[in-house]
């Protein structure tokens, strides 16, 4: 496949408003994995007991578990492929746990054409309630022009 085939969008392609979503439903694996790639073996993550002892009242995923999914939007689908995550603010609303499906939706909510870049609304669900939201600041790469 061509770097062309696998492009994402350049910036005079995006409009506002636009939106993505990517799903995944959270496995004892993917908790146990985010622990290892991360380092954070914090208990409420991995030790049932000690979790069940906690205001959660069982095992949660790692925050930034469900905040990667963002990254997953924004890398693979939109803007996609050639874009530059530059920063990102989260607020996380709710936990999730193994089982859940969590939903990743990026919108597409200012663009600056003179500067490549483009301000999204993050947020993941799970069902219905908002697990967490934020804003993403990406860049994204200009047509080259064409050659005289």
């Amino acid at each position: 496949m061509s770097l062309e085939e696998r492009r994402g969008a350049y910036i005079d392609e995006l409009a506002v408003g636009q939106t993505a979503s990517f799903s995944k439903t959270v496995t004892e694996a993917d908790i146990v994995l985010f622990a290892g790639i991360s380092g954070d073996t914090n208990p409420v993550h991995l030790d049932e007991q000690y979790a069940g002892q906690t205001v959660f009242r069982g095992r949660i995923a790692h925050g930034l578990l469900s905040a990667s999914l963002i990254s997953t939007v924004l890398g693979t689908k939109l803007p996609g492929p050639g874009c530059i995550y530059l920063n990102q603010t989260l607020a996380f609303k709710a936990p999730v746990r193994i089982g859940d499906t969590v939903t990743a939706r990026v919108t597409v909510k200012d663009i600056f054409p003179d500067k490549n870049r483009v301000v999204l609304e993050t947020i993941c669900h799970v069902g219905n309630k908002a697990v967490l939201d934020g804003e993403a600041t990406v860049m994204v790469p200009a047509r080259a022009e064409a050659a005289d």
